[in-house]
C-alpha cells in the first residue's frame, strides 16, 4: 500500500469519527493530530486542548527537497495594525496655541498673496517674536471669549494683522486699540471715548465689541472671508461689490470681488499667520513663545480714584506693564468706576497692599472754578503753571473757561504732578498744547541771574523723559541738560540736579556777522570784542541741517529719534507734537545740526 493510499484511508476514518463532535472539536483535533501509519485500539484518547497545543507548538524544521510539506501552502498571520490615536478635543491642552489650532474652522485660502505674506513674516522672525510676546498678555482672554461664542479661532490672530497686538496702535484714519476701531464704529458698539478714557484701547471692552461686530457682519454675508473684508473695508462697500458681481453674473466670494489693495491683502495676511502658527515645526524653528493655557489677568474694583503710579506700586509691578493692561486711560488718575486689570498672580498682592496702605490713593483732586476766578490764580494756588493746568485738563491754549468748570488739580501734599503716565497715549493733538517757548529776552535774563530756588535731586525712573521731568519741575529741557551736562543717554537710576542754587551767572556772548567781510564781532558783558578769522568761524552760527521724515505705520517718536540720533523731546518741540499725536503719513522736521 502506498503512502498516498494509507493517508487517504486514515483521513476517512477520522472524518467519520469526528462528525458527531461538531466543528469546534474538529478544529481542536486537527491542531493536535499526530500522523501515524495506523490507529490502534490500545492508543490513549486524543487530547482536545488548545492551551497545550499553543504551549508546545513550534515552527517546523526545514524538510528535504521534494517532501510532502513543501507542497502544502504556508500563510503568515500578520499582527493587527495599531489604530492611530485620535485628537481628544475634550481634553484641556497645556499650551494655548494647541487650543487655538484645535479651534481653526475657516476655509483655507491659497494663492500667491498668501505665499508672499507667509514668506514676509518668516523672513522677519524678530518681528513675529515681539508680536507673539505682546499677545501673551491678552490672548487667553480673547481665545476664551471666541470659544464661548462658538466663533472660529482664526479671529484670535486678527489683532496681529490689525495692530500687531499693540493696544496703543493708532492709524491715520484715527483707528485705535488692538482691534483698530475708528471713532464712529466704536460709538456704535458703545465704546466710551472722552477726556478720561478711550475704551477702544480697553482690552475687555474692545474685544467684546469687536466680536459683536464680526458676528453681525458674518450673519449679514454668511461667509467669514467676506465678514473679514467688511471689517477692513466696511460692510456697505462689500455689499456694493457683491451686488455688482451679481449683476454681471459673476461669483460673489472673497477672491472674486473687486476691492482695494489693502482689503485684497487682508485675508491673505491672516491666512499666512495661520499657516505659520498652525505648523508646530515652523513654530519651533522660529523660536516663538509658548503661552500657558490659563488666565493672564484678572479685574478688581477699587474704592476710590487712584493714580496710575500708585496702582502699579500697590501691585508691585512696573508702570509700563500696568499701562499695557490698562491702556484705555488718558489721564494719570483712574476714576473709581473703572475696574483695574492686574496680572492674576498680582491680585492678592494688590489687595494686601491696598488694605495696609495709609497714603492717599490719588495725588489729584477735583476743583470747581468759582465766579470771577481765573486759571492763573488757581494754578498759583496749586503750585503749577497755567500751561500745565490746561494740559492736565485738556483745555486748548486759547480756550476760555468759566465758572462751574471742574478742573483736575494736584493735591496740596506736594505729590508728583506728572502727566506722562501713558507715554504713547494717542490724545488728539488739539487737546495737547505745545510747551511755550521762552523769548530771547527771557532766556538772556535767565542766564544772567543766578538760580534762586533750592537744589533738588530727581532720580530717573523707567519711562521718564527730559520733557516730562522738566514739565514736572517747571523748568526747561535746555536747563536740565545744562545743569547735568546731559547727552542723549539717560538710563534709569540717573540722578539729576534740578534748579541748583550753585548755578552762577554765565556771561552771555552775542555774536553778529558782518555780511561784507564775513568777520564776526561779539558783545561780551557789554563790551565789543573783535574776533580772529578762526574764532569767527567757530562763533558764526552753524547752518542747520534739516531732514524731512514721513511717518510710517508702527513708527514711534523714540524709534525715529534713535534713527536720526536726536532726542525724542527735541522732535516733539520742533514739530509741536505729543507722544501719541503722530500718525502715519505725517511729515516731521528733524534738525540734524543741533545734535551733531
Amino acid at each position: 500500500m502506498t503512502l498516498r493510499n494509507t493517508l487517504g484511508s486514515t483521513h476517512r476514518i477520522i472524518r467519520k469519527a469526528l462528525r458527531p463532535l461538531g466543528t469546534l472539536f474538529c478544529l481542536g483535533l486537527a491542531c493536535n493530530f499526530v500522523m501515524a501509519d495506523t490507529a490502534k485500539a490500545s492508543d490513549p484518547p486524543l487530547a482536545l486542548s488548545f492551551a497545550a497545543s499553543l504551549q508546545t507548538s513550534t515552527y517546523p524544521e526545514p524538510r528535504a527537497q521534494g517532501s510532502l510539506e513543501d507542497a502544502l501552502p504556508l500563510e503568515e498571520i500578520k499582527p493587527i495594525p495599531e489604530i492611530p490615536r485620535a485628537i481628544d478635543l475634550t481634553a484641556t491642552p497645556d499650551n494655548l496655541w494647541d487650543r487655538i489650532r484645535n479651534g481653526f474652522a475657516m476655509p483655507n485660502l491659497g494663492g500667491d498673496l498668501v505665499l508672499y505674506h507667509q514668506q514676509w513674516y518668516m523672513n522677519r522672525p524678530d518681528y513675529l517674536r515681539r508680536m507673539v510676546e505682546r499677545s501673551s498678555r491678552y490672548l487667553y482672554h480673547i481665545v476664551d471669549e471666541i470659544e464661548k461664542r462658538g466663533m472660529p479661532m482664526e479671529l484670535a490672530l486678527l489683532p496681529m494683522v490689525e495692530s500687531a497686538y499693540n493696544p496703543m496702535a493708532y492709524s491715520r484714519s484715527h483707528a485705535s486699540g488692538l482691534w483698530q476701531f475708528i471713532p464712529a464704529t466704536g460709538k456704535n458698539y458703545k465704546l466710551e471715548q472722552n477726556w478720561w478714557v478711550d475704551e477702544r484701547r480697553d482690552i475687555i471692552a474692545s474685544t467684546s465689541a469687536a466680536l459683536d461686530y464680526l458676528q453681525s457682519i458674518y450673519d449679514m454675508h454668511g461667509d467669514w472671508q467676506l465678514a473679514l473684508a467688511s471689517y477692513n473695508w466696511g460692510e456697505g462697500a462689500v455689499g456694493r461689490a457683491i451686488a455688482k458681481n451679481k449683476a454681471k453674473g459673476l461669483p460673489t466670494d472673497y477672491e472674486s470681488l473687486t476691492m482695494p489693495s489693502e482689503t485684497r491683502n487682508y485675508v491673505p495676511k491672516l491666512q499666512a499667520l495661520k499657516n505659520i502658527l498652525a505648523n508646530p515645526r515652523l513654530f519651533a524653528e522660529l523660536n516663538l513663545q509658548a503661552i500657558p493655557n490659563r488666565p493672564y489677568f484678572s479685574t478688581i474694583a477699587k474704592p476710590a480714584d487712584i493714580d496710575v503710579k500708585m496702582a502699579a506700586k500697590l501691585a508691585e509691578m512696573p508702570v509700563d506693564e500696568f499701562v499695557a493692561l490698562n491702556p484705555a486711560h488718558n489721564r494719570p488718575v483712574i476714576k473709581a468706576r473703572s475696574p483695574l486689570v492686574l496680572p492674576a498672580e498680582k491680585l492678592e498682592t494688590f489687595k494686601a497692599n491696598l488694605e495696609n496702605n495709609d497714603a492717599p490713593l490719588s495725588s489729584w483732586t477735583s476743583y470747581t472754578l468759582k465766579a470771577g476766578e481765573k486759571l492763573d490764580k488757581v494754578a498759583a494756588r496749586f503750585g503749577v503753571s497755567v500751561a500745565h493746568l490746561k494740559t492736565i485738563n485738556g483745555i486748548q491754549p486759547k480756550a476760555k473757561v468759566g465758572a462751574g468748570t471742574v478742573l483736575l488739580v494736584p493735591n496740596r501734599d506736594g505729590a508728583a504732578t506728572e502727566l506722562a503716565a501713558l507715554p504713547e497715549n494717542p490724545v488728539p493733538q488739539a487737546e495737547m498744547p505745545a510747551p511755550q517757548a521762552a523769548t530771547p529776552a527771557a532766556k538772556a535774563e535767565k542766564a544772567e541771574k543766578p538760580e534762586k530756588t533750592e537744589a533738588r535731586v530727581h532720580v530717573v525712573k523707567k519711562g521718564d523723559t527730559l520733557y516730562s521731568i522738566a514739565r514736572s519741575y517747571g523748568v526747561s529741557v535746555d536747563d536740565l541738560k545744562r545743569w547735568n551736562k546731559l547727552g542723549r543717554a539717560m538710563p534709569a537710576g540717573t540722578k539729576l540736579t534740578v534748579a541748583s542754587p550753585a548755578a552762577k551767572a554765565v556771561p552771555v556772548a552775542t555774536a553778529t556777522t558782518t555780511p561784507s567781510s564775513g568777520r564776526v564781532s561779539a558783545t561780551l558783558e557789554g563790551k565789543n570784542v573783535k574776533l580772529s578769522k578762526a574764532e569767527s568761524a567757530k562763533a558764526a552760527p552753524a547752518k542747520a541741517k534739516v531732514a524731512r521724515y514721513t511717518i510710517r505705520k508702527g513708527d514711534t517718536l523714540a524709534g525715529i529719534a534713535k534713527k536720526f540720533k536726536v532726542d525724542a523731546d527735541d522732535i516733539r518741540r520742533w514739530n509741536k507734537v505729543t507722544p501719541g499725536g503722530i500718525k502715519p503719513g505725517q511729515t516731521l522736521t528733524i534738525q540734524l545740526a543741533q545734535n551733531d
